[in-house]
């Protein structure tokens, strides 16, 4: 299932727009069983909106805490999609369960409201997931590289024996280089990941010119002049970044901007070891430095 819908020429992110769905119907029904008992819901689905989403974004950025100290204001920008759905779920059953223990007179409306908002939410979560790639392999694809050695994506993964990161990204697009930083420092904290940067549609002396400015490696820069991985792994969104495990099997694929928080969370299961392969050789032996060609 793709991560964005599409409306024309746009491309919105599902999770976003499935939060405002579920919010919108457990007010409809919160605002509806307040009626029948003659009272009104007010402002309690707005504060129920905002206590759910500034709990889980407080315990992503507490988890976090490292990546948002400089600059102070990265936590309030919240483009980075880093949340913590849980505790905002937690939060907003404790909402509704202070106004049950206060026996305020919404608190039917409200327990009401939040058990369809929680059920259209994790209903939508679960489909998502049900029919997620995850765990797929790689498509058969190959690119040239900078270098101007030709890299077969797919037995990269399957013979390095370390996990990838796979960036698909444009020169024109903004959050593709607000987000190239990050990347960068990721890679030089973690050489035991792979990074790669596919550009999409766009000339090899547009993307050396940037890659030389941005200091990327140029065996990690492919060129996808025809757009084609995007099609492979049906997100023609940019930039949308693929998290690859050390067996070659798609771990994520995250669609939008990443913060060092957000990058750094989508790491976490690509670094954990995964039982007797951990001894294999590291990825920082000569043997796996360079891209597998042909």
């Amino acid at each position: 299932m793709e991560e964005v819908l599409r409306i024309g020429p746009l491309a919105l992110p599902l999770a976003p727009l499935q939060l405002f769905a579920a919010w919108w119907l457990g007010d409809a029904l919160a605002q509806r069983r307040a009626a029948r008992s003659q009272q009104i819901w007010g402002w309690h689905g707005w504060l129920l909106l905002v206590c759910g989403l500034l709990a889980a974004r407080a315990a992503f950025v507490l988890e976090f805490a490292p990546h948002y100290a400089q600059p102070a204001w990265a936590a309030f920008d919240i483009r980075d999609g880093g949340w913590t759905a849980s505790v905002g779920t937690i939060a907003v059953l404790l909402y509704g369960a202070t106004l049950w223990l206060r026996r305020h007179p919404l608190a039917p409306a409200a327990m009401v409201g939040i058990a369809g908002a929680l059920a259209l939410w994790l209903g939508a979560q679960g489909l998502r997931q049900a029919m997620a790639p995850g765990q797929a392999p790689l498509p058969t694809f190959s690119a040239v590289a900078l270098d101007a050695r030709t890299v077969q994506l797919d037995q990269l993964a399957q013979q390095q024996g370390q996990p990838l990161v796979i960036n698909l990204w444009a020169t024109w697009c903004p959050p593709c280089r607000r987000e190239m930083p990050a990347l960068l420092q990721a890679q030089r904290e973690h050489p035991d990941v792979r990074f790669l940067w596919v550009n999409q549609g766009e000339s090899p002396e547009t993307v050396l010119q940037y890659a030389a400015q941005q200091r990327l490696p140029p065996a990690q820069v492919l060129l996808d002049e025809r757009q084609e991985l995007g099609r492979l792994l049906r997100s023609s969104a940019l930039p949308t970044t693929v998290f690859v495990d050390a067996q070659g099997r798609q771990s994520a694929l995250r669609v939008g901007e990443l913060s060092t928080a957000t990058l750094a969370q989508h790491l976490q299961p690509l670094l954990k070891p995964t039982g007797p392969d951990t001894d294999a050789p590291s990825a920082a032996s000569p043997a796996l430095q360079e891209p597998v060609a042909r």
